[in-house]
């Protein structure tokens, strides 16, 4: 049994890591700003481009469709957090993807870890297992990267066995545990990770293993 000063060593280095974790979602949600912004420039230009090549009777039917569109941009990243996913990614699955055979224990890690994530927990149990059956693993040895801070958000993750580190601009931000999912946030709204995430251990021989997924992509 631990002593107290290594129950408030541990308790201190929770606080350290939730406040960690707190401030890359503050980053996070600053990058879905500034693209949000970017979006509405573009529609902006867009719809100046198209005033100068498009008859006046037609500009009250440009005027709404910019209104339309602005409007589902504002509620995009609502919508994707508070509801569940409306097309099925069963369908999706079974049109492009191959289905992988899963222990027991690897199908109740897996749909634990949708169920504790805060972007995936939403989901129905139906669209859970249709994303788990297409779900595949790899083995990744310690010291690898699995995801690059600056690359395109197209794979998500669950770790199986073994532990990783997330690092951004080459500082640790935390260590990520078997059961949890990591690289959702850039596939679900398609953007770049911001982070870097590599496998970590004390002997060079340890490996992690990690289920990968990629059934968010190309949502809108």
């Amino acid at each position: 049994m631990g002593t107290l000063r290594d129950l408030q060593f541990a308790l201190q280095l929770k606080i350290e890591e939730l406040r960690q974790r707190d401030t890359l979602i503050d980053e996070l949600e600053l990058e879905l700003d500034a693209k949000d912004d970017l979006i509405r420039r573009l529609q902006g230009e867009l719809d100046r481009y198209r005033a100068t090549i498009t008859p006046p009777e037609s500009s009250g039917a440009i005027e709404g469709h910019s209104a339309q569109c602005e409007e589902i941009q504002r509620t995009r990243r609502k919508t994707i957090l508070s509801k569940p996913l409306t097309q099925d990614p069963r369908q999706r699955a079974l049109a492009t993807l191959k289905s992988y055979n899963k222990s027991q224990q690897s199908q109740e890690l897996i749909q634990t870890s949708f169920l504790e994530n805060d972007f995936l927990k939403n989901l129905e149990s139906g669209q859970i297992l249709a994303i788990m059956d297409c779900m595949y693993p790899t083995t990744v040895n310690q010291g690898c990267c699995v995801i690059q801070e600056g690359d395109s958000g197209t794979l998500a993750y669950v770790l199986e066995e073994g532990k990783m580190e997330m690092t951004k601009d080459a500082k640790k931000l935390l260590t990520i545990e078997p059961g949890k999912v990591f690289g959702e946030l850039a596939l679900l709204y398609s953007c770049t990770y911001t982070y870097t995430i590599s496998g970590t251990g004390a002997l060079c021989m340890e490996c992690c293993v990690v289920w990968l997924f990629y059934s968010f992509c190309n949502n809108s």
